[in-house]
């Protein structure tokens, strides 16, 4: 907020973002078309209950892995003056 670009603070939060956007897209396709969009809201759940049927620790470790990288692309797009 000090630096005028509030926009990043979207990508230094990418992750909790996109769980917030996949729980807003589930309901809307629910209301509108009767379907959902993924087997279970948030994203992180989606995950368990998938095909694959990962694990909690396989997924908190991966969207750790995504954080940082939201958090370094973040600091990339940082314009000090």
């Amino acid at each position: 907020m000090l630096t005028k670009q509030e926009f990043i603070l979207v990508l230094v939060g990418g992750v909790y973002v996109v769980e917030a956007l996949s729980v807003m897209i589930q309901v809307t396709s629910f209301k509108m078309t009767g379907r959902r969009v993924f087997k279970m809201a948030p994203l992180h759940h989606h995950f368990e209950v998938g095909e694959r049927g990962w694990k909690e620790p396989k997924i908190v470790f991966r969207f750790l892995i995504i954080a940082i990288l939201f958090a370094l692309l973040s600091l990339t797009t940082l314009k000090l003056r």
